[in-house]
């Protein structure tokens, strides 16, 4: 009888361990019945850049997608940017960033030709923290039209701005005092942006107040030449290996750019 009764307790205390034992384990991703299982949604940090979700194929529909995005969020149409300018800019911007040519990351520029140059057409981003920086005139060549610029050129002397996208580098002072130099990454489009000498300057012929006493901003060389008071801000916030973008709807540079067309 007592043999009998030891069993059953000993059994007894089986179950009872059995069941103290049967409660989630860490990691394990069991739960008591009567609890709810709720995983905590990932947020992305205001600070972290919105191609923390962008495939790693960096497919044409998937870029144009966040373009959209972000285009719509800074309600930049307000401005008068281009939607398709940005949406090519942060194409290229993100397919430079995977190949490993853009230093500074979060910093993309924008110089939308399709404007008028009495309009503040430049535009310069914090991607990171999704913010217009700044928004200012800038000027285009000479040779490359009036009011409107309509014909671009990579050839010396040709007084033209040329297209496409380019990196920052260093600053330096020289005729025009503040300056910052530029490199042309689309061989037959801008690749010859140093022999053209083409840089970021100051001057007196862009800006509010040349507008006053003209129909339009005054042009340059093929510099993208930007207000004199605002040139430190703007060289300042672009130096050291950030993107630039010079756009125009010009079919052929569209049809036949490499960045873009990769």
């Amino acid at each position: 009888m007592r043999s009998t009764l030891k069993s059953v307790l000993v059994a007894g205390c089986l179950a009872t361990l059995l069941l103290l034992s049967s409660g989630p384990i860490a990691g394990s991703g069991n739960a008591p019945v009567h609890s709810t299982l709720v995983k905590k949604p990932i947020s992305v940090k205001s600070g972290a850049p919105l191609n923390t979700a962008a495939p790693a194929t960096g497919k044409p529909e998937a870029l144009m997608a966040q373009a959209g995005i972000m285009y719509d969020s800074l309600r930049l149409r307000k401005t008068g940017l281009s939607k398709k300018a940005f949406e090519y800019a942060w194409t290229g911007h993100q397919r430079l960033v995977k190949r490993n040519k853009i230093y500074r990351e979060s910093i993309l520029s924008i110089c939308d030709f399709s404007q008028s140059s009495r309009r503040k057409r430049l535009y310069i981003f914090d991607v990171v923290s999704k913010k217009l920086l700044l928004n200012t005139y800038v000027a285009h060549g000479r040779n490359s039209g009036g009011e409107y610029a309509r014909a671009f050129s990579n050839r010396p002397e040709s007084h033209q701005s040329s297209l496409g996208f380019y990196i920052t580098r260093n600053i330096y002072f020289g005729d025009h005092g503040l300056a910052l130099k530029i490199d042309g990454l689309e061989k037959g489009f801008n690749d010859r942006a140093d022999e053209r000498n083409i840089v970021i300057h100051g001057s007196r012929y862009v800006g509010a107040d040349f507008l006053k006493y003209n129909r339009f901003n005054g042009r340059s060389f093929g510099c993208p030449a930007v207000p004199s008071r605002l040139t430190p801000k703007v060289i300042h916030t672009i130096k050291n290996g950030t993107c630039l973008f010079i756009y125009h709807p010009t079919k052929k540079y569209l049809n036949q750019s490499r960045i873009l067309n990769s």
